[in-house]
């Protein structure tokens, strides 16, 4: 967030000079000088990002409540039973009101109060589908919703919002940049405030972790700004980290690096023995594969639903569970779990309903550990890993963050020249050269790595190329002037 240190010896309103020290000498105070200035101009110009994010990342982190909210007449029953009805039933009322569509897969209850989803697949919806919510008690129908991935239309159309504002690919630029930069500035906000923090009158952790009340103006919006950053650095490094996996284009790398250590989580195994997978199905055997066109699948009989998750209650799948029905004839019935809630159960049993055998499993104990990091990390980061405390966090790091911004752009304009004749808007921007100010050793070690990063974060290296242009441009343009 823009920030910038005061000068020591200048009178209060003099602007800051631009450019670098004439004699300047190389020392470690130079990586701190360029630390300083580019905290400053991510602050500027990412900072916005952010605050947008924090904002969007908010809204969503209170979905399951808003979820409550707006369809809890169809989420949960109207009264408990004593106990549901079988599978085929809840089906056959559902598929009574969408006798021409494709059933694709059942999610049981969550809870003794939460109603059964009856999914089917609808040409004209795309990824999406048709969820049906029927009462596991008395099988009548509560009501039915278009949802993406099991979420709600406010859900799906909240966590688009935090994603890509709606704007689609282009949109996705946003939230990319803002996790690219978020722990750059976390870690290089925590470096200056720390180093400058060392000596002062307020010495040892106090002063890093508290603002300084007796500080008036700028110094005590700086003391708010970095304090509250501190506490939150944990908490933002990890958003930042998360975001990143499922970005467009550090998310793509990352799966690469999964590939070349094998850390994704294992397929399930679908295929049929001794079945014949069709010969256009190239990925046919897996879970979650593309197959045969929905329209085109065999109707699933919703017998064997209920047999599908027997079997699968047998081989120790308790909790809710997606009950998928097969593609193909070639291929099994798929019963993943579903609970997001720690402690998380993911197994998957792959199911031949004509013998009541399981066929393949996926054991979430057998995931590698980059998969389980990964699978968790994701699950945090959307607020449901721990229910309500997961949310409450997240609500907690979010308001921190706007919080952050509001006081750094708050600095940018306390910072700002007051003189009747030369008065600027906003503050000036901390010395340019610093780079000339760094030890040799420092630049040959730095360079590449930076070179590396900008690789590994695409976005991320592209803006920093854009700020040093610009910088370059700016710097070009103020030197002619002055000759």
């Amino acid at each position: 967030m823009p920030t910038i240190e005061e000068p020591t010896q200048s009178p209060p309103n003099r602007p800051p000079t631009e450019g670098p020290e004439p004699s300047a000498t190389r020392s470690w105070q130079g990586v701190r000088a360029l630390l300083l200035r580019m905290h400053f101009y991510a602050g500027v110009f990412v900072a916005p990002f952010l605050f947008v994010a924090a904002l969007t990342g908010l809204l969503y982190t209170f979905t399951p409540q808003l979820d409550q909210l707006f369809y809890g007449d169809k989420l949960t029953v109207a009264a408990v039973g004593d106990a549901p009805r079988p599978l085929a039933e809840q089906i056959a009322a559902a598929q009574a009101h969408h006798p021409h569509d494709t059933l694709a897969s059942v999610i049981t209850p969550p809870g003794p109060e939460d109603t059964t989803r009856v999914v089917f697949s609808l040409p004209e919806l795309g990824e999406k589908q048709l969820t049906v919510f029927v009462d596991p008690y008395t099988t009548h129908i509560r009501g039915e919703l278009t949802t993406s991935f099991g979420s709600t239309p406010l859900t799906t159309w909240l966590g688009d919002l935090h994603r890509d504002l709606h704007l689609g690919d282009v949109g996705r630029l946003y939230s990319e940049a803002a996790a690219s930069w978020l722990w750059v500035l976390v870690l290089g906000g925590l470096v200056l405030w720390i180093g400058r923090s060392r000596g002062r009158r307020a010495r040892g952790a106090r002063g890093v972790l508290l603002p300084d009340r007796a500080a008036r103006g700028v110094r005590r919006t700086r003391s708010r700004h970095a304090a509250t950053g501190v506490w939150l650095a944990l908490g933002l490094l990890f958003l930042s980290a998360t975001g990143l996996t499922w970005s467009t284009y550090a998310g793509e790398r990352f799966g690469r690096a999964l590939d070349a250590v094998q850390g994704h989580a294992p397929e399930l195994d679908t295929q049929l023995p001794g079945a014949t997978p069709p010969a256009d199905d190239e990925h046919a055997g897996h879970e979650g594969h593309g197959g045969a066109p929905a329209a085109e699948q065999a109707a699933a009989d919703p017998a064997a639903f209920d047999a599908a998750l027997r079997t699968a209650r047998e081989a120790g799948l308790g909790g809710t569970v997606q009950i998928t029905a097969p593609d193909a004839p070639s291929h099994a019935w798929a019963v993943a779990q579903k609970d997001n809630v720690w402690p998380v159960h993911y197994d998957r049993v792959a199911v031949d309903t004509a013998n009541g055998k399981v066929t393949a499993h996926s054991r979430w104990a057998d995931y590698p550990l980059t998969a389980k990091l990964t699978k968790l990390g994701i699950q945090g980061h959307m607020g449901v890993l721990f229910g309500i405390a997961n949310q409450i966090l997240l609500a907690a790091v979010a308001i921190g963050l706007m919080s952050v911004t509001f006081w750094g752009y708050r600095m940018w304009w306390q910072r700002r020249p007051t003189r009747s004749d030369r008065p600027a808007p906003v503050g000036k921007a901390p010395a340019r050269g610093t780079w000339r100010k760094i030890p040799l050793p420092a630049l040959i070690v730095g360079a590449p790595a930076v070179a590396a990063l900008g690789w590994a974060l695409p976005v991320l290296g592209v803006t920093l190329l854009g700020f040093l242009l610009i910088d370059a441009v700016v710097g070009l343009a103020r030197h002619r002037r002055a000759d």
